[in-house]
């Protein structure tokens, strides 16, 4: 076994005997280091176990320029031609989501490094929980088949709901597999690792299984996937300097789960984190689908529920859309609003991408508005897909995630947007002057 391997399992039994295995049981006593991190001066220069908020070096890469260079031409590819050069700082406008997963594994501690390394000021963390009721980053409860190696090995393989079965060519069936976090201990679950997320329904080995990654994708910083518990991802984060939107994933399983632990409890164990890590509340923004979620913390935490956010991407129609809508939910206390980016967006007449009805009137209802997800539709030559399906007919080059980012920023008004690789949303925000909003 290689030297590095030893090391981290030897990090990882010191991490569980600091812990403890009940929710609650770390010790905000004593100093903790992220798995992985425990070199981060070497690692990361930049980053010394203290917060860095708004001190740490950014680093773009060329993917910002190269989009600018793909615009149609006019003001906007000007102006951010312009910034070539700009020395550029972390902004609260620019949000990790899940990280950085356009090309790391999502809700890994390299993904969520990457992503703080390219100026994203918030952080997510989609929070499940494991049959020992631990929370921990993944975004669904039932996707550690793809997200991770677990058909891979045996042992666990076999503690999934759906186990893995092969593929058979002759008739066209494709091979299943179903493995949630809540199949597992906390233990199994960190003797996982992350990986791109995708699998090839075709495949007749789990080894296979594992591949099928978009050819968009890629696997080259896919050799380590560090797995975070929740707890884990907010001493990252504050090592980082960064703020935090947590989200409570719905659950595929029955709630209350094994007939006790109900979603209140599962809700309120997520905020309870971050009271034990003593985070300020002003700097966590947690999610959910769920309506009630949100209006559970907003009265039973009202200091998180301050900003807690209500997820949208429920099918348009005119109720929905409505100012009556959304004046009813800033009457229950809901404050920020998060819709598929689609939600937000239109086109007029002359076919430009313009805020949409429902945007202007969440607007006018006080809403604050957070829009996601750019850079997860890959090449938008085809129109951009889901995310895009407002607008298809305006979208043609990979360059037009600018006008999408620009139209969100000045006509919707959004404070903030989730982003696969945050460095193209940080580069925008530095750009035109919008980096310090939110601090």
């Amino acid at each position: 076994m290689k030297l590095h391997a030893l090391l981290t399992l030897a990090l990882l039994a010191v991490t569980f005997s600091a812990a403890g295995a009940a929710p609650g049981g770390h010790d905000k006593g004593k100093s903790w280091t992220p798995p992985g991190l425990e070199n981060w001066q070497n690692k990361w220069p930049d980053l010394d176990g203290k917060p860095h908020r708004g001190k740490r070096q950014v680093h773009l890469g060329p993917r910002p320029l190269w989009l600018v260079s793909d615009m149609d031409e006019g003001p906007l590819k000007e102006t951010l031609q312009s910034c070539q050069g700009k020395k550029f700082k972390p902004t609260d406008f620019s949000i990790g989501h899940r990280g950085a997963p356009l090309q790391f594994p999502e809700h890994t501690l390299e993904s969520y490094v990457a992503a703080a390394q390219m100026g994203a000021g918030i952080l997510e963390c989609d929070v499940a929980f494991t049959k020992d009721r631990e929370l921990v980053c993944r975004h669904a409860q039932n996707d550690l088949h793809t997200t991770t190696n677990i058909v891979a090995i045996p042992a666990l393989n076999a503690k999934c709901t759906q186990p893995f079965v092969p593929a058979d060519p002759d008739t066209g069936t494709e091979a299943q597999a179903e493995c949630r976090t809540s199949d597992l201990t906390l233990e199994e679950f960190k003797s996982l690792e992350g990986k791109m997320d995708a699998f090839n329904p075709m495949a007749t080995t789990p080894e296979d299984y594992l591949r099928g990654i978009a050819d968009w994708r890629t696997e080259l910083y896919s050799s380590r996937g560090t797995l975070l518990t929740h707890r884990e991802s907010i001493e990252l984060f504050k090592a980082l300097g960064v703020k935090f939107t947590p989200e409570l994933k719905t659950p595929v399983v029955e709630m209350p789960f094994e007939g006790d632990y109900s979603q209140q409890d599962y809700a309120r164990q997520m905020i309870q984190d971050y009271i034990d890590a003593g985070v300020n509340p002003r700097d966590v923004w947690p999610q959910s689908f769920l309506l009630d979620d949100v209006l559970f913390w907003v009265n039973e935490t009202p200091r998180f529920g301050a900003q807690a956010v209500f997820l949208d991407q429920a099918p348009l129609t005119p109720e929905n859309a409505s100012l009556a809508w959304m004046e009813n939910l800033s009457a229950r206390g809901v404050k920020v609003l998060a819709p598929a980016l689609w939600k937000m967006l239109t086109l007029n007449s002359h076919q430009e991408i313009v805020a949409s009805e429902y945007a202007r009137n969440a607007s006018a209802a006080g809403l604050d508005l957070i829009a996601w997800t750019v850079e997860r539709s890959g090449p938008l030559a085809a129109g951009g897909g889901w995310y895009h399906q407002t607008i298809t007919d305006a979208i043609n080059n990979d360059g037009d995630v600018y006008t999408v980012i620009d139209v969100l920023a000045r006509e919707v008004g959004v404070i903030g947007i989730f982003s696969d690789w945050p460095a193209t949303t940080t580069f925008y925000a530095n750009c035109m002057g919008l980096a310090d909003r939110g601090r």
